[in-house]
């Protein structure tokens, strides 16, 4: 088998890669593959950097087996007739990428697709959560500083990795600012470690509530069971949550009221209510300056209303005005500061690459390799330019 790393085309550009050097030589001492990288100028690690660990670049990549990138493919650079492994972020039929999906139908590519690589529980194998969520909690707490000018942090993407923004912790000094953290997944779990790594002391939700904290920074990580609640008053139930979302409504507002800073990184239910409604964020009581949505769900299909649209790790914040509904410039008193990067782990991409290439040398390529793997099956969402049947029902997104 012979795999390409495809040089990553989609504006603004992703830096990160599925394996870093070390890793690819790793492969081919250890499997019966050759790995080729297409040059690039945009990667975390440069094209010398492979070179020097032995790998070979290689311009056209139309002799591999398998094309493997990080972000969706620009439909100009991709490869008839080819396999490609990529996050395509069309399995919801979002819209904007449903032109990419057409076009791999069209050039009879097979996708597989990293968001659907699962184990036979629906459990994600790889995927770069931990690291969104790092980045969207070190964003939060920057942001923070340039709205209040308390105190100055570095941006992560100006870190060489994240053992040199921990040596920016060590000399952080922090007001007392309150912070709600939501989900209790890779994306949850990665801000909590920054918070803690930055020295912020983590409180339960009933303490945060309930106590002032006058004289330090704290946080709380709230889970589905905190911030919602039974319509009709029982009490709540995961398993019941999770399979009838329209049952409940938001108990958030509590904690709207306590909080400066709100990361969220939930996996958010269509069915599931908002947070906190536009009307409510208007409210005197409504304390929350700043948003770090790391889910990045897009209004109005979102958990939080503000989230109108993606920022960029060249721009990263925009201003909501809650009484006008609508974007404004940033840091202003009026205002809520929304940090919404779509691809947060593009700014720690060296971290975020090794690790999602560890995971996906153990886990994934002795499924490649394999003759039939259901792995691979349900990832796969395109063979001979027709959708796999569990898919079938994109087509009503290719044709809206």
């Amino acid at each position: 088998m012979k795999i390409g790393i495809i040089r990553e085309g989609k504006v603004p550009p992703d830096a990160r890669v599925p394996f870093v050097p070390a890793q690819c030589v790793q492969i081919m001492q250890q499997f019966p593959v050759q790995v080729v990288v297409q040059p690039s100028n945009v990667r975390c690690y440069s094209d010398v950097e492979y070179q020097a660990a032995g790998v070979t670049l290689q311009q056209n990549l139309s002799d591999c087996d398998i094309l493997m990138g990080i972000k969706e493919t620009p439909l100009a650079e991709l490869i008839p007739n080819k396999t490609y492994c990529i996050f395509s972020h069309t399995v919801k039929g979002q819209s904007h990428n449903m032109k990419l999906l057409q076009a791999i139908l069209e050039k009879n590519m097979e996708l597989i697709d990293y968001e659907l690589l699962t184990d036979t529980n629906g459990t994600r194998l790889i995927a770069f959560g931990r690291f969104a969520g790092m980045v969207g909690a070190h964003n939060a707490i920057w942001t923070y500083g340039q709205r209040t000018g308390g105190f100055t942090l570095p941006r992560m993407k100006d870190c060489f990795d994240y053992a040199a923004a921990k040596m920016h912790y060590q000399e952080l000094q922090l007001p007392p600012v309150r912070i709600v953290v939501t989900g209790t997944g890779r994306v949850g779990q990665g801000a909590a470690e920054v918070l803690r790594d930055m020295g912020i002391r983590e409180v339960s939700p009933t303490d945060f509530l309930q106590q002032h904290f006058i004289d330090a920074a704290v946080f709380t990580h709230l889970s589905s069971r905190h911030y919602m609640a039974r319509k009709d008053g029982k009490s709540f139930d995961y398993n019941d949550f999770y399979a009838h979302p329209g049952h409940y409504e938001s108990a958030f507002g509590a904690y709207a009221t306590y909080c400066d800073i709100f990361i969220n990184g939930i996996f958010w239910d269509t069915r599931s209510p908002l947070f906190f409604t536009k009307e409510e964020m208007r409210q005197p009581d409504f304390r929350i300056r700043v948003i770090a949505d790391v889910t990045c769900d897009l209004a109005p299909t979102s958990s939080v209303p503000s989230t109108f649209k993606a920022s960029t790790i060249a721009d990263p914040v925009f201003g909501y005005n809650p009484f006008t509904e609508s974007e404004s410039e940033p840091y202003q008193p009026h205002t809520i500061d929304m940090m919404t990067i779509d691809n947060l782990p593009s700014e720690m991409p060296r971290d975020a690459s090794a690790y999602f290439g560890a995971q996906f040398i153990d886990l994934i390529l002795p499924e490649l390799l394999n003759g039939h793997s259901e792995v691979i099956e349900r990832a796969t969402m395109t063979r001979h330019g027709m959708l796999q049947p569990r898919f079938h029902y994109l087509e009503h997104y290719l044709h809206q």
